[in-house]
């Protein structure tokens, strides 16, 4: 299906991203068979909560929840892939199955929103391969009596990325996320297998590149400013650049005013439903957000706004609602 360029799209309007997959999936109970379908019926570990195996075991409700999100307005939707390395997949001891969850997960969400741009061509559906920052770190030693220690090299997750990058690619997706970036080595590995898998494939994609700020120090876990995050991953020609997770809408804005001060790449945004309650759930709602996310759009800070942790698909139609009064922020053509 030919659609416009995202980036002629984001020239003209604020773009809405999807709101949590996670808080979705909560809803429906899945237990220890549903994760393991008949594939991995004798599989040797536990599955229950191995999320990005339901594009394989259990398409139908990743598809529901696609299917909401863009109901309540959403013009990008991301992948159920945050923890689709054979890294973070090590765990499950499902490294063999990392390409099929991949492939599996870029199809069912790239033929749902097939689905709604036919019926809404005015409004085309992007669908956006997520990235997730794997389990491991390569700025940061775990061991607290070995600072020089590693986990991994940098070739264990430049090759993890580009296994998950090919997968996202064949199965269709529109664009590539790397988000939650805690560790921007981490990052700079990710796009580094990017930029070889598109070399590999002849193929060129936009990239939206997405950091979390973890506390109030205003840094990332490894330490980085916001402006530093952004210096370190700007040597590639992105679509975007922001924030999500960690933060309610309130709490990011500051770090959302430096990127969006010092790039001229597109802006985005996905932060969480306000901060986690004590029993680790997110309060703040959609009429909460859409207030503070008001903010963003007045002092015109950002191209591409959604959700992270606890939003829901009514967070997501008050953005639409809200993002349709506003117009884009504008940046210079590269």
């Amino acid at each position: 299906m030919v659609k416009p360029k995202i980036k002629d799209i984001l020239k003209k309007r604020i773009l809405v991203l999807d709101g949590a997959m996670g808080s979705l999936i909560q809803t429906y109970k899945l237990e220890e068979e549903d994760f393991r379908g008949e594939r991995f019926k004798n599989h040797s570990h536990p599955l229950k909560g191995n999320n990005d195996l339901l594009a394989i075991v259990r398409p139908d409700v990743l598809k529901e929840i696609h299917a909401q999100y863009l109901e309540a307005g959403a013009d990008i939707l991301e992948t159920n892939t945050f923890s689709g390395t054979t890294i973070a997949q090590a765990d499950y001891a499902l490294e063999e199955a990392v390409y099929d969850i991949n492939f599996h997960s870029a199809r069912v969400a790239k033929e749902i929103a097939d689905e709604y741009t036919l019926k809404t061509p005015n409004k085309p559906r992007y669908v956006a391969g997520a990235i997730g920052p794997t389990n491991r770190t390569l700025s940061i030693s775990p061991d607290v009596n070995d600072p020089g220690f590693r986990a991994i090299t940098w070739d264990e997750m430049v090759t993890a990325y580009k296994e998950q990058t090919s997968a996202l690619i064949d199965g269709g997706v529109d664009i590539l996320l790397v988000e939650t970036i805690f560790d921007t080595l981490n990052a700079k590995a990710c796009l580094y297998a990017i930029d070889e898998i598109f070399e590999e494939k002849n193929i060129d994609l936009p990239i939206m590149v997405s950091g979390t700020i973890t506390d109030a120090s205003g840094r990332t876990l490894s330490g980085q400013t916001a402006e530093a995050f952004l210096t370190s991953v700007s040597h590639l020609n992105l679509l975007s650049v922001g924030f999500n997770c960690a933060l309610g809408a309130k709490m990011m804005k500051p770090y959302l005013e430096v990127i969006s001060k010092n790039t001229e790449f597109y802006v985005s945004a996905h932060p969480n439903a306000g901060l986690p309650n004590e029993f680790g759930e997110y309060d703040e709602t959609p009429e909460d957000m859409s207030s503070q996310i008001k903010e963003y759009l007045e002092n015109n800070i950002i191209n591409i706004i959604g959700g992270c942790c606890g939003t829901t698909p009514e967070h997501i139609k008050e953005m639409v609602i809200l993002s349709e009064k506003y117009k884009p922020r504008k940046i210079q053509e590269q």
